[in-house]
């Protein structure tokens, strides 16, 4: 059979055609440039629009990611000619289909704590949801100082967030072109893991990207969590690249024409560690307000979330029952071993706003560490202790919190969902040698999406019983706005309810599905009250 091809508005396309899970052929097109290069003056802008080609473009291979390191291999990968996307299609119009109902759109934004990742098929190959008769889309976006410089001076452009900002321009393009694809631009669902989940939540709560997209998943981050906000840097990469300049103006002269090596280096001398009681540099910010262009965000999550004044769409939350172990991760591979907690104050909430050494920091501090750990010091003896209370602080805590103000806003469905089914296919968790029961953190990923290192799928087994349920449900809620299968389904004998204002309704996807109440609820009870630590916090 010949290559397929698709006409679009930049010009036609040549792809490829695949077989997904089921043994169905799929069309596949790679590296379909969705904004201009952001190179040279358009370096750490916001994105222009794609321009066109003449002939036919060939879809064979994935675009570059941004320039950054691999996220497991950790060597330089990618280019700053980023803004890429992929289009993954069960059909394509034809004559004899012209009549034929658009099928839902389902747009995947990868994690990477906004410095590392990419939308490769070597981590999110679209086999296992494209036999639930979606159309599925993946892209990079810029990452690191690339996508988040931010600068005071309005009057330069920069005013941070450019890789969200990358984010509206995919779905811009979704919008104008998916119909070529036979996807309903009226029926998009965004969905993302960590990094790719907080932002699409901050694209739930930012006007740039109203009536762009119908749906929205943020599996294990969302907009609240405080390693999803970040801190301006352009002063700290001046004094590492010790440029004498007096203003941002002249720094950012220095900063475009400098070679994408020199900076990502500057970038890499940035202390980035996740503590809960520090911002990260390179990350979403609070952009100051600027008549040249529009901002994508310009208050803080929490303040949209009381205003109600936010793109208001059904919504799934969830999360691994033990998110934290990807903190031992970090340390295995920086580190050589996990490095147990000792400065407790590094576990203050950043949000809070109480100085390190303070009367208050080191109440908090004392607090957590006897919630978590009692009269026990912190060891490798407890280190479940220490994977929840990292689950809680970094993940779990913000998750509720969001779902919660959510609900007295929205009048559309919140669902939530712990992710506890373990099996060959949590790889992260095997890779990091980590043997103490729980789901770390990017391990509900393998039953979404096969990558690079897949087992073998053997029938009936409980991987193959577990990618049919998380499919099965994340593309009905992408196709009705409802998880729940309109038909009998075996597999899926359990009614999901979403959360209402009093009862935090929740899945439990295990080896079995199973439905509660309130999950965490004492561990969520404790946090409430250390955030009223703070009266003037307490919202947070």
């Amino acid at each position: 059979m010949d290559d397929p091809t698709v006409t679009i508005h930049q010009g036609v396309l040549r792809g490829s055609i695949g077989q997904d899970h089921a043994g169905e052929k799929y069309y596949s097109f790679l590296g379909i440039p969705y904004a201009k290069p952001p190179l040279g003056d358009l370096r750490f802008k916001a994105p222009r629009p794609p321009e066109g080609w003449s002939g036919i473009r060939n879809a064979f291979e994935e675009g570059d990611e941004c320039y950054s390191r691999h996220p497991v291999l950790r060597h330089i990968v990618g280019s700053e000619d980023c803004l890429f996307l992929n289009v993954f299609t069960p059909e394509l119009p034809n004559n004899t289909n012209k009549t034929k109902e658009l099928k839902p759109v389902m747009v995947w934004i990868h994690g990477g704590g906004f410095n590392a990742g990419s939308s490769k098929l070597e981590f999110y190959g679209p086999e296992f949801l494209l036999p639930e008769d979606i159309v599925f889309v993946s892209f990079n976006y810029r990452l690191g100082v690339l996508g988040f410089l931010a600068l005071d001076d309005p009057e330069l452009g920069v005013p941070g967030n450019a890789g969200l900002k990358d984010m509206v321009m995919a779905l811009k393009w979704v919008q104008n072109n998916i119909h070529f694809f036979m996807g309903d631009p009226n029926n998009v669902t965004i969905f993302g893991q960590s990094a790719g989940a907080a932002a699409v939540h901050y694209l739930v709560l930012s006007p740039m990207a109203k009536g762009l997209f119908h749906r929205a998943i943020a599996q294990s981050g969302c907009a609240l969590n405080s390693w999803a906000q970040g801190r301006r840097i352009c002063w700290e990469l001046a004094k590492i690249l010790e440029c004498n300049v007096a203003t941002e103006k002249e720094l950012l002269k220095i900063l475009k024409e400098m070679s994408v090596e020199k900076l990502f280096a500057a970038q890499e001398e940035i202390k980035d560690v996740y503590y809960a009681s520090e911002l990260r540099p390179n990350g979403p910010v609070i952009e100051k307000t600027s008549k040249h262009e529009l901002n994508f965000l310009v208050s803080h999550p929490i303040d949209i979330l009381l205003s109600g004044n936010y793109n208001k769409v059904p919504m799934i939350f969830g999360y691994a029952t033990r998110e934290g172990m990807i903190l031992a991760l970090f340390d295995k591979k920086t580190a050589g071993e996990i490095k147990i907690v000792e400065d407790f104050e590094t576990t203050v909430p950043v949000a809070l706003g109480f100085s390190k050494g303070s009367y208050s920091s080191k109440l908090v501090a004392q607090k957590i560490k006897q919630f978590y750990f009692g009269s026990d010091e912190p060891g490798l003896h407890n280190l479940d202790k220490y994977y929840m209370m990292h689950t809680d602080n970094f993940f779990l805590r913000g998750i509720y919190h969001s779902i919660r103000n959510h609900i007295e806003s929205s009048t559309s469905p919140i669902y939530l969902y712990r992710f506890s089914v373990e099996t060959s296919l949590n790889v992260y968790k095997t890779l990091g040698e980590l043997t103490l029961p729980g789901v770390c953190h990017v391990d509900d990923l393998g039953y979404l999406f096969k990558t690079a290192v897949t087992p073998e799928i053997h029938g009936n087994s409980i991987e193959e019983i577990s990618i049919k349920r998380i499919t099965k449900l994340w593309t009905t809620f992408a196709r009705y706005g409802d998880p729940n299968p309109k038909k009998h389904d075996p597999l899926i004998n359990v009614k999901w309810n979403p959360v209402s204002k009093n009862k935090i309704h929740f899945l439990d996807f295990g080896e079995n599905l199973t439905v509660g109440i309130n999950p965490e609820e004492e561990r969520m009870k404790f946090w409430d009250q250390i955030y009223c630590l703070n009266p003037t916090k307490s919202k947070l």
